[in-house]
């Protein structure tokens, strides 16, 4: 039986080392006139066109000058909220009263849940998206919808229950036993299967209480290849209000850390305002570290310093934060992390952004060795970018001198429209 394989022609943008602690000219490989050869959904080749090996019965689809690169990763998704984004004027406690929690109630329903994961995954990968780590709810069928969804598409995808035994609606509510029991037998049936991992998921800790935190911890200990995703240190109230009902612990972090959810598999999102210990404790361990800039702008939570992280070693990934955040775009969310780093007066090279969607994400996410770069031996999940999708963007993009120039208009004020192909696992993904 003859192997699926496929050349793509077109621009190619690879990294062969971090941007933030190399050299941009070292870090990133981008041919002009270059080719991508794909077989049985892994990349084989990638390089200059004329050096590209070409089978005889491979399929050659030529993108001109597009540009081929590593689908964009988003770190940190509720995708229950696909339907409340954009809501007006809240902070982050009101607006989980007032829009999340309402709204988290519907997917009890499994018609509902399964109508919104189809609806998420369309906006998702209409934006280049081609792997996301997602909040569910306390309902196990959010779970199940989200993962069918991702399996039918054939998707790397990553999820986990939500749970919350407290300062949450009644409908909201699991149980310390009730959520280990529920992770468990989810974790047992999705983690693993095909391109599908599972995270074990304590909301935050104001809606956790210790005993669910201990059992969460307990079912981590017993399965330690999964990831813990969690929030830290997203505003100023809610740091306060933890404060109050911890008393006994430290800070923040050690909330977690008393109860088995801090090792390398963590994923935090937010982490704005981390203290000295905080961050240190958190280098040490190498935990994540996930950037959501236009939800901590459109919330109002404030501005996480990335290259400041980023060169004291921290892990960090970036994210939409839907529907928190204001966009299902990874574009849009590049081009917010850019202005909320030029705000704290350190700026982001746009090789820069492109790593942080895309191998920044997968290293937090501990995919790297399977997705986030355009290299050799990686799972084919690539996006084409379209640099002149728009008549603003074509008329700065031919004025570039080098091809960061380029790139970068896109980045800034690029969307869906730029969007010109999606592969999954070496497959055209047909919208």
């Amino acid at each position: 039986m003859t192997e699926k394989t496929d050349i793509l022609l077109g621009q190619t943008l690879s990294f062969r080392s971090d941007p933030f602690c190399n050299p941009v000219d070292d870090a990133v490989q981008i041919e002009r006139q270059g080719a991508v050869l794909i077989r049985d959904g892994l990349v084989v080749e990638v390089g200059p066109a004329d050096t590209i090996t070409r089978p005889d019965h491979a399929k050659v689809t030529d993108y001109g000058e597009h540009l081929i690169m590593a689908g964009f990763i988003d770190a940190h998704v509720h995708y229950p909220q696909t339907a409340i984004i954009a809501s007006w004027g809240m902070r982050l406690i009101d607006w989980l009263n007032s829009y999340t929690f309402p709204e988290e109630a519907r997917l009890a329903d499994p018609a509902y849940a399964g109508k919104i994961a189809k609806r998420y995954f369309d906006l998702a990968l209409a934006n280049g998206t081609t792997t996301s780590l997602s909040y569910a709810t306390i309902h196990p069928t959010s779970v199940d919808t989200y993962f069918e969804e991702a399996h039918l598409r054939g998707l790397r995808a990553l999820a986990g229950k939500t749970c919350m035994d407290r300062n949450a609606p009644d409908n909201l509510r699991d149980t310390a036993q009730s959520a280990y029991d529920d992770s468990k037998a989810l974790l047992e049936k999705w983690h693993g299967k095909d391109r599908l991992g599972y995270a074990i998921t304590p909301r935050f800790s104001p809606t956790s209480t210790q005993d669910q935190l201990t059992a969460l911890g307990a079912l981590w200990a017993e399965h330690p290849d999964c990831l813990m995703q969690t929030h830290i240190s997203e505003q100023h109230e809610e740091i306060a209000w933890v404060s109050e009902l911890f008393p006994d612990a430290r800070d923040y972090l050690d909330t977690y850390e008393q109860h088995g959810l801090l090792g390398e598999r963590s994923v935090f999102g937010h982490a704005i305002h981390l203290t000295e210990r905080e961050q240190a404790r958190i280098k040490e361990v190498g935990a994540g570290l996930v950037h959501c800039p236009t939800s901590n702008t459109f919330i109002g939570s404030g501005l996480f310093e990335t290259a400041r992280h980023k060169l004291s070693g921290q892990n960090v990934g970036l994210a939409t934060d839907t529907g928190g955040g204001s966009s299902f775009s990874m574009l849009r969310t590049m081009a917010s992390a850019y202005e909320v780093s030029q705000l704290v007066r350190q700026p982001l090279h746009p090789a820069q952004l492109l790593w942080l969607a895309t191998c920044g994400s997968a290293q937090t996410l501990h995919l790297a060795d399977k997705i986030g770069n355009l290299s050799k031996g990686m799972e084919a999940d690539l996006v084409v970018l379209d640099l002149a999708s728009t008549p603003a963007i074509a008329q700065r993009s031919e004025r570039a001198e080098d091809i960061w120039e380029a790139i970068f208009p896109t980045i800034m004020m690029g969307d869906d429209r730029a969007i010109c192909d999606v592969w999954i696992a070496g497959n055209l993904h047909q919208t």
